[in-house]
C-alpha cells in the first residue's frame, strides 16, 4: 500500500476527526481544515456535545503526545475561494475527503437564512473545491460525503447512484432520481451533479458516498477522553438514535416521531471510518464518477428505541417509549431497499453492530450524564417543516 497525501475537510467534525486519526494509523500523511462551525450552529440552538470536545489545538497536541503524529492544520472557510486554493495548492494532496458541509436537515428548515446559509455552505464550498482540484491537483481523488437522503424513499429498489432505463423503446444509464428531503438534502443533491459535471469535462476522479446514519462515539484511536469526537444530542444535530441514547441516561422517555416507520441505513463509526479508508485507498480512475452506498443495517426508528431500552436495561436505565407528533414532512411507512455492494467488492466487512455500539456509547454518556442533563431542554422537537 502507497503512502497517501490526504487532506481532510471538516477535521474538526464528528467524522473528521476520528478519520484522521485512523488514516494516520494506516501511514498515511493527514492534514486538515476546519472553520469550527458545527461547533458554532451548535452553541446557536443552545446545545453542546454530550462529550466535552477539546479547543483544536489543545486536540492536535493531545494526538501528538498518544501517537507521535503530527497533523498540519488550517484555519478557515471553504466558502472563500482564495483560502481554499490556496490549502490545495500548498497540500497538493492524493485524496481530498470532503467533510466540510453543514449535515442538518432540521437546521437547514428553520427559516429563509438558515436555508440559505446550509445551501451556500455546502454548494459553493464544494464548488470552490473543485476548481481548485483542477488548477493545482487535477490527478487528486475527491472522496465527497453525500448522504443516502438523496434518495429519499422511492417505491422501488434503489441503486449505487445509477440505473439502466428503457424508454419508448431506448435505453441509457442515468443518475438515479433523487427525492431530497429538506433544504440541506437538496444542497447534497446539487453537489452530486456539480461533481459529476466537474468529473465528465475535467477529467476529476471522485467517488460520492452515499452515506446511511452513522453512530457509535469511539474508535480505537481514542486512547484518552481527550481525543473522544462529539456527540451531538439535540433535536438539530443529534440524529433520532442519538437523542435516544441522552434521554435514556437521563430518564426521560425515547420519543419516536409519529408513527415510528421511518427506515434507513445505518452504520457504526467504526465501520464507517473504515468505508472511507479503504475507499480512500482504492481511488477511481482518471475522470470517473462513482457512488458508493455505505451502511450496513437497515432500521425504522421503533426499532432502534426498541434496541435503546434493551441495551440500556444492561446498564441499570428504565428507559420507557413515547411516540409524539412528526414535525417533518415524511413518509412514515415505506418500502427501503438500498444496494450496498460496491464497499464489500473492495473488501469491506462490517464487523461492528448495533448493539455492539451501543454497550459502548451509553456507559460513556452515562459518565457525561450532567452534560446531557444541562441541556436536555434542546431534545425535543420545535423546527418544522411546514412552519
Amino acid at each position: 500500500m502507497s503512502v497517501l497525501k490526504i487532506t481532510i475537510m471538516g477535521i474538526d467534525g464528528y467524522l473528521g476527526w476520528p478519520l484522521a486519526m485512523h488514516l494516520f494509523s494506516r501511514g498515511h500523511e493527514v492534514s486538515g481544515v476546519d472553520n469550527f462551525s458545527r461547533r458554532r450552529n451548535v452553541e446557536e440552538i443552545g446545545g453542546h456535545s454530550a462529550t466535552p470536545i477539546k479547543p483544536m489545538k489543545m486536540r492536535l497536541k493531545a494526538y501528538e503526545k498518544s501517537s507521535g503524529n503530527k497533523i498540519r492544520f488550517y484555519q478557515g472557510d471553504l466558502i472563500k475561494t482564495g483560502f481554499t486554493e490556496d490549502v490545495i495548492a500548498k497540500e497538493r494532496p492524493d485524496c481530498i475527503v470532503h467533510l466540510g458541509e453543514i449535515p442538518s436537515a432540521p437546521y437547514s428548515m428553520i427559516d429563509v437564512d438558515h436555508c440559505n446559509y446550509t445551501q451556500t455552505n455546502n454548494i459553493v464550498g464544494t464548488n470552490n473545491i473543485l476548481f481548485a482540484m483542477r488548477k493545482h491537483a487535477q490527478k487528486c481523488h475527491l472522496l465527497k460525503l453525500g448522504t443516502m437522503g438523496e434518495y429519499g424513499t422511492p417505491n422501488v429498489d434503489i441503486p449505487e447512484g445509477f440505473f439502466e432505463i428503457e424508454y419508448r423503446g431506448r435505453k441509457d444509464k442515468l443518475p438515479f432520481p433523487r427525492q431530497p428531503g429538506s433544504w440541506y438534502h437538496l444542497s447534497k443533491v446539487h453537489d452530486t451533479f456539480n461533481i459529476i459535471f466537474a468529473c465528465k469535462i475535467w477529467g476529476l476522479a471522485s467517488t460520492d458516498i452515499m452515506q446511511g446514519v452513522v453512530h457509535g462515539l469511539m474508535t480505537d484511536e481514542m486512547v484518552n477522553d481527550d481525543l473522544l469526537t462529539r456527540f451531538d444530542f439535540d433535536e438539530v444535530w443529534g440524529t433520532a438514535l442519538n437523542r435516544f441514547c441522552a434521554q435514556a441516561v437521563i430518564g426521560h422517555e425515547l420519543t419516536p416521531y409519529g408513527k415510528g416507520g421511518q427506515t434507513r441505513g445505518f452504520i457504526a463509526l467504526r465501520d464507517s471510518i473504515e468505508c472511507m479508508t479503504i475507499t480512500a485507498e482504492n481511488p477511481p480512475a482518471d475522470g470517473e464518477y462513482r457512488v458508493f452506498n455505505q451502511f450496513d443495517e437497515t432500521y425504522s426508528v421503533n426499532e432502534l428505541a426498541k434496541h435503546v431500552v434493551s441495551v440500556g436495561e444492561e446498564f441499570g436505565l428504565d428507559a420507557k417509549i413515547w411516540s409524539i407528533e412528526n414535525p417533518r414532512v415524511e413518509k412514515e411507512e415505506h418500502y427501503y431497499n438500498p444496494d450496498h455492494e460496491r464497499l464489500p467488492s473492495l473488501g469491506f466487512k462490517p464487523v461492528h453492530s448495533l448493539d455492539a455500539e451501543l454497550r459502548r456509547t451509553i456507559p460513556k454518556l452515562i459518565q457525561y450524564r450532567d452534560r446531557i442533563e444541562e441541556k436536555k431542554g434542546v431534545i425535543m422537537p420545535s423546527v418544522k417543516w411546514r412552519g
